[in-house]
């Protein structure tokens, strides 16, 4: 882990010391946004949208009780993964007239996605002047490079968590999670839960019916505490060899379409053969049940907590033969679909 020599020592500023420092009176929560290349337009609109309906009274957009803006070195305007571009709003300055920094990371390419130089300064800067920091997507990532992670929990999506593991061998992140807050850090997973962290520090700082005014505006019934279980699929198979992680998140992606192992063992550039070696050294289990195993799983979530009838889990998790899927669930949890659905005396019949 990346150590940081000579920091400046750190200081808790309050709100009332940022007033005077270009934040405007009455606002009770400011951020300051630094965008990475290739951000994640999503969990940036959904983020600033809970700040924006929870500054104002109705629908009016006035930044009054809470302030934003997209802070940038260059200015230059940044360019999303989806291709559309935001234009900054100001320079990086003093980090101390924010209560918040938040970086929104953006896509994993070959190489890990970093921030330049001047803004690692900047949040190293922010770091010293006690203003908390928050990561966004792989914007965890990028609190981590700066050296700013250290001892602190972090969340990261489950999508990426393989990825984190590789580059940052020692640590261990939370995968299912929606959001973590350790003292002066925030990390999200990305997506919409970034509009619940949001909704977390309007809780904080501006109240809870700000919140929950923001979060309905938005279609979203509630705010969500961090403890949340993120909606992707919570692995039970614990393993940091990285080969058979990556044929598990692609079984993940094609749970409703199964992929033969031969099919994954292709996309991963392995034979057959290597990845059900790998998968026996690492699990004690073929590559084949492990598939099964986590279609399963996300069948008998499904059947606890949601409408879905019985025949369409089945086919949403990649079952076409009902009759099949009733076999293979009983073997796995001792109980039938429909039984799990109306717990009874018979529920728990083998």
């Amino acid at each position: 882990m990346t150590s940081l020599p000579d920091q400046p020592r750190r200081t808790t500023r309050t709100p009332s010391d940022r007033m005077g420092r270009g934040r405007p009176e009455g606002a009770r929560l400011s951020v300051g946004f630094i965008l990475a290349r290739r951000f994640t337009l999503c969990a940036f609109a959904n983020f600033v949208d809970v700040l924006r309906l929870a500054a104002d009274e109705g629908d009016r957009s006035r930044p009054i009780l809470c302030n934003w803006t997209v802070l940038s070195d260059t200015m230059d305007a940044v360019t999303s993964s989806c291709g559309i571009s935001v234009q900054p709003k100001e320079r990086l300055g003093d980090p101390s007239r924010f209560d918040y920094i938040v970086v929104i990371g953006g896509l994993m390419d070959d190489e890990m996605p970093a921030l330049g130089p001047a803004y690692n300064r900047y949040l190293r800067e922010a770091a010293a002047a006690g203003v908390p920091l928050a990561g966004v997507c792989t914007g965890a990532f990028m609190l981590h490079q700066a050296g700013l992670l250290n001892g602190y929990r972090c969340c990261v999506s489950w999508f990426h968590h393989a990825d984190f593991l590789e580059q940052f061998e020692g640590l261990d992140p939370v995968a299912d999670q929606i959001f973590v807050v350790d003292r002066d850090r925030l990390t999200c997973s990305g997506g919409a839960s970034s509009a619940h962290l949001a909704a977390y520090l309007v809780d904080k700082h501006v109240g809870r019916a700000a919140a929950s005014k923001s979060l309905h505006i938005m279609i979203i019934d509630e705010a969500l505490e961090p403890e949340k279980p993120q909606p992707g699929i919570t692995l039970d198979f614990k393993t940091r060899d990285p080969l058979v992680l990556r044929a598990l998140l692609l079984m993940q992606q094609n749970i409703d379409t199964p992929l033969a192992i031969t099919e994954i063992a292709r996309r991963l550039g392995h034979s057959k053969r290597q990845i059900e070696r790998h998968f026996r050294s690492a699990l004690d289990i073929s590559p084949q049940a492990a598939f099964l195993s986590i279609r399963l799983s996300l069948a008998h979530h499904l059947i606890r907590t949601s409408d879905k009838s019985i025949a369409q889990i089945a086919l949403d998790c990649g079952f076409c033969d009902s009759s099949h899927f009733s076999r293979m669930f009983r073997r796995q949890f001792e109980t039938t679909p429909h039984a799990l659905r109306r717990p009874g005396p018979e529920a728990g019949a083998a």
